[in-house]
């Protein structure tokens, strides 16, 4: 089964930085982003980019070259990423949110990294790297004496833009890169499919470090809109709230997990202003559909939410629906849509062959959006490989991931593959146990993870109740209407809230660990 997004000509020099240029002659006293009060025209952003870009290629760091950003969101964070970019470079995310640990870890994983850039607030957390680490803030000096005209390097759209980390299944981090023609493609995509304009102001609300925050940074210069930037290291539902309330923001980027929090904010206080928002584009895990559906269905609510469905080695987004059309006795998974333009999804089986109509396979994602590949050429760049479809000789990314297309031609995702498990002989991924808890009365949100401190692989609940706690009892008889035995969970754990990664989606290692903590050497956890 193949799905194919519309065909449409790039550019003949499809590159990112480029786009923010054409806007920079059109309208540079425009607002370009604003930070903690701080505003910058397109114009003045331009300047400094450029000046940064010159300092790079001074150093003799240009194309081909990867450039580590270690800074809190900030005007100086959209300067070393357009500065990094026009020189030719790519730049690859160190989050100020992680921990010492993981930034450690994640400094060691980058092939011949030329640069850090960091500011006194994180220089100290990329310390140990083997790059040498600038401040900007201490390089101001020397950035405002050089030319704040573009360096004129040429950048072809085969040339890599960034890399970022992503650990998938095995929480091992590998770090994949994106070239400019495929980032080019999907915002050209966004823009033409959902009328980005001008006036299409967007909130980063999502961790540097996410594959997502990647084109949230950037969509809003590629369209000629404002970039909004939260003066804060770890998402603030309550600061990111008041932006979205005193700003003209049109557009939001996030996580689902991420929405939920905003959503509840809102209806807590009967604010409006995510109903006042042109689009919201949510995705990066399983959706609890239930969760905004109250919400949804306030009246005078045009915002249009924007379920989409992607991964982060083939540029962050390959399909998108339009969750109005979703029918919750009709989809009990939510689809996640069409592809984008000049993508196309392939369903195929073990032997890489398309599987029939309405049958389940393994997500395929062929088009400009596949990436690079992963950095440092591990035996994970075999998910990178080349098929054969009707005499035609495709390069395709496996993504791991379960799917089949519904009868509206729409992609259904169904779990990844290598996160079903045995209980006691069946073979069964706990998001469909999630998805069956969420149907439940009485249970506002649940996460299942899987534990092996008996031997056995054993299902742990994790439920936010809607009110008072339900009785196991009744969770167990509730479930058992649609799930076989085995899909119950052995243990029913309540919850104040479901922690969230750093990237916005549920931390299930954080829940299993509280568990253990929680409930050692205990029988009872509910």
């Amino acid at each position: 089964m193949i799905l194919q997004g519309k065909r449409v000509a790039l550019p003949a020099v499809p590159v990112v930085h480029k786009r923010f240029e054409e806007h920079v002659a059109a309208a540079p006293d425009a607002v370009a982003v604003v930070w903690n009060d701080r505003r910058l025209t397109y114009a003045e952003l331009d300047a400094r980019a450029n000046r940064f870009a010159h300092h790079l290629v001074a150093r003799g760091i240009g194309r081909g070259a990867k450039v580590g950003v270690c800074l809190d969101y900030s005007i100086d964070l959209l300067v070393a990423v357009l500065g990094t970019l026009k020189a030719g470079a790519a730049y690859v995310p160190f989050d100020p949110a992680y921990p010492a640990a993981r930034l450690g870890l994640l400094l060691g994983q980058v092939p011949d990294l030329a640069l850090i850039t960091a500011s006194p607030a994180t220089a100290a957390m990329v310390a140990s790297a083997d790059a040498e680490v600038v401040d900007l803030e201490l390089l101001a000096d020397e950035l405002a004496e050089l030319p704040a005209t573009a360096p004129g390097v040429e950048v072809t759209g085969d040339d890599l833009c960034y890399a970022v980390f992503t650990s998938g299944s095995t929480g091992t981090p590998k770090l994949t890169a994106v070239r400019h023609e495929g980032w080019f493609n999907l915002m050209n995509w966004l823009t033409l499919e959902y009328g980005l304009h001008s006036g299409s102001h967007h909130l980063v609300v999502s961790a540097f470090g996410f594959d997502l925050s990647q084109r949230s940074l950037m969509t809003p210069l590629f369209c000629g809109a404002t970039q909004h930037l939260m003066a804060s290291r770890n998402f603030d539902a309550m600061l990111a709230y008041r932006i979205l309330d005193r700003h003209d923001i049109r557009v939001v980027h996030c996580a689902s997990s991420t929405l939920y929090l905003l959503v509840d904010w809102e209806t807590a206080r009967g604010g409006d202003a995510l109903t006042r928002l042109d689009h919201i584009l949510f995705g990066g895990e399983a959706l609890k559909a239930e969760r905004l559906a109250a919400w949804a269905a306030r009246e005078g609510n045009d915002c249009v939410l924007l379920h989409q469905y992607g991964v982060a080695e083939c540029t962050d987004v390959a399909t998108s629906y339009d969750l109005a059309d979703h029918r919750p006795g009709v989809h009990p998974v939510p689809p996640v849509g069409t592809p984008a333009h000049n993508t196309d999804i392939l369903l195929l089986d073990g032997d890489l062959r398309p599987v029939g109509p309405g049958e389940e396979g393994e997500i395929c994602i062929s088009g400009l959006g596949v990436g690079a590949g992963y950095l440092g050429n591990g035996p994970e760049n075999a998910r990178f490989t080349h098929i054969e479809v009707d005499g035609e000789r495709r390069r395709i990314y496996r993504t791991g991931d379960r799917g089949r297309v519904d009868a509206a031609g729409d992609l259904v995702v169904l779990g990844r593959i290598d996160s079903q498990v045995k209980v006691r002989g069946m073979r069964i991924d706990p998001t469909d146990v999630e998805r069956a808890l969420a149907r439940l009365d009485g249970v506002r949100e649940a996460a299942v993870g899987v534990s092996y401190d008996t031997g056995d692989a054993e299902l742990i609940a994790f439920l936010v109740p809607a009110g008072a706690e339900p009785a196991e009892e009744e969770l167990r008889s509730g479930l058992l209407r649609d799930l076989p035995r085995n899909m119950v969970p052995a243990r029913f754990v309540h919850v104040p809230r479901l922690p969230l990664s750093p990237h916005g989606k549920v931390d299930r290692p954080a829940l299993l660990a509280e568990f253990r903590g929680r409930f050692a050497g205990s029988g009872a956890a509910t």
